[in-house]
């Protein structure tokens, strides 16, 4: 009798595995993979911050009469640096905060590799975000004229020197928290329409609301100040980098700390002891096969 179709979106427990696993796996891929993966996300999340500044920056008119319209435009076009990212496999440092933590905390990985992972990310992201910005943008021409030049530096004013310290920080916090349910919601969809909805939703709120996300800040400032931004790399740094990085850790820890907890109180390195994650192991291997997830059901290799 043949099987039945597999469910659209995977239990909460089941993502809880997939995103464990996920840890294992980046824990296990050679550092210069990782550090090409992140380049690469930077680039792409870059990508996404540039149509967000282009669409924001060219509705000044829209602006002076309705200001929020004009960031909800930003904030719906910026998702597709992270589609992109997502549906390629590429390395996210905000992801991370998220993915590795839940391996180290349930022994599936040495927590020394959590440091050593986050280290070649950032630096990666950050050569990506660079390279977009003074390579394909600056040097473009593509938006050296106005409206779109002197947006690029208010923007980068507003996200790097306006707010307070502890006021990135918080942005933050709250920008990662997101970021990192639309990453957890990706897993979960079975489907790439599904995932890209899943994903754009809660990287819409973030961007409308202007949370601060450290890696597309990695572009969006740099940016300002390659078009004139009254702004040092040393400030921004101190100011901004620093304060949405930390911020960022606690809003992936909001999401990874909770799922643990719920959804996957019983699993151990090398298997897995709860019940409804268990479900994975007796999913039929044919409609594994099949699946665009197959990544998230063959984690039942490490449990038998």
């Amino acid at each position: 009798m043949a099987s039945l179709d597999p469910p659209s979106t995977l239990k909460p427990a089941q993502v809880a595995v997939a995103m464990i696993e996920s840890g294992i796996a980046k824990h296990r891929t050679r550092a210069d993979l990782v550090f090409f993966k992140a380049v690469a996300a930077g680039v792409m999340l870059s990508f996404g911050g540039l149509l967000s500044e282009i669409v924001s920056g060219g509705a000044a008119g829209v602006n002076e009469s309705n200001p929020g319209l004009v960031k909800f435009f930003g904030g719906a076009v910026f998702p597709v640096g992270l589609i992109m990212i997502v549906l390629q496999g590429q390395e996210l440092l905000t992801s991370n905060m998220m993915i590795y933590p839940m391996a180290c905390i349930k022994g599936a990985v040495p927590w020394w590799g959590l440091p050593y992972n986050w280290l070649i990310v950032t630096f990666g992201n950050l050569c990506g975000s660079l390279f977009f910005a003074a390579v394909l943008v600056k040097y473009t021409g593509i938006i050296s004229t106005a409206p779109y030049n002197a947006y690029a530096v208010t923007f980068a004013l507003h996200k790097a020197a306006e707010p307070q310290w502890h006021q990135i920080f918080l942005r933050g916090i709250a920008c990662n928290w997101l970021v990192c349910v639309a990453v957890w919601q990706a897993a979960g969809a079975r489907d790439t329409i599904s995932k890209i909805v899943a994903i754009w939703v809660p990287i819409m709120i973030f961007v409308t609301c202007g949370y601060d996300h450290v890696v597309a800040n990695m572009f969006s400032v740099p940016l300002g100040i390659l078009f004139g931004a009254p702004l040092t790399a040393a400030e921004y740094i101190r100011k901004s980098l620093i304060a949405a990085y930390l911020g960022n850790i606690i809003g992936a820890l909001l999401v990874a700390l909770p799922a643990l907890y719920f959804y996957a109180p019983d699993y151990r390195a090398g298997g897995l002891r709860d019940a409804e994650a268990g479900e994975v192991i007796n999913q039929d291997r044919d409609d594994r096969r099949d699946s665009p997830s197959t990544a998230v059901y063959e984690v039942d290799k490490r449990l038998q």
